[in-house]
């Protein structure tokens, strides 16, 4: 029951869309309606309403999936299958949040994907692997449009942490995570042709 408790919250937690709520309370900005994608997300929160706001917006989306896991996972046994649904529980939450005064679709989960694994110090592999392949795809094989670069990156994340991760309870959580924003990016497939190009070469 205590991971079922933890994995309500952690999905209560992360229906909290700070891109969302906080460039609307700050300054009356509704960058679901300024953007093109109407996505709740920090990058959003940067561009429309300022590196102070976008700043604080990103924290909050890392904290509010970091602290339910990081309770769970220094309070119960992360190695008991319902770590999972608890690991996982912030991106669903952000993806599909529960519903607000006017329909939202959610977001695409990156920032709250990194602080639940951030949540997971002192095991730190899948924090380093998303890491890693993020930079890999952004510095040296550069993938557009930027909406790929998302999908190769969880997918090649999810697929490391199976095959390093030895508590599966983890890789289970990740895998969940890790399709959530997959599917979440593919939803806004638009015909988009995929490019890789190395870092020194410009881009089409």
């Amino acid at each position: 029951m205590s991971y079922l408790f933890w994995s309500i919250i952690g999905y209560l937690s992360g229906s909290v869309l700070y891109a969302y709520w906080l460039p609307l309370l700050l300054q009356k900005k509704d960058i679901t309606r300024l953007s093109d994608d109407q996505n709740p997300g920090a990058a959003n929160a940067f561009h429309f309403a300022g590196i102070p706001t976008g700043i604080l917006v990103l924290v909050c989306e890392i904290a509010k999936g970091a602290i339910p896991v990081w309770i769970v996972a220094h309070s119960l046994d992360p190695r008991n299958w319902m770590f999972a649904l608890v690991l996982c529980a912030p991106v669903l939450g952000h993806a599909f949040p529960i519903p607000y005064p006017r329909k939202l679709a959610g977001g695409k989960a990156i920032a709250v994907s990194f602080g639940c694994l951030i949540g997971l110090l002192p095991e730190w592999r899948p924090l380093c692997y998303l890491i890693v392949f993020y930079l890999l795809f952004s510095l040296v094989f550069r993938i557009y449009p930027h909406l790929y670069r998302s999908i190769v990156t969880f997918t090649c994340f999810l697929v490391t942490v199976c095959l390093n991760v030895a508590n599966k309870a983890i890789c289970l959580g990740c895998v969940i995570m890790g399709s959530v924003v997959v599917f979440k990016h593919v939803k806004k497939y638009q015909g988009e042709k995929f490019e890789m190009k190395m870092s020194w070469k410009k881009a089409r």
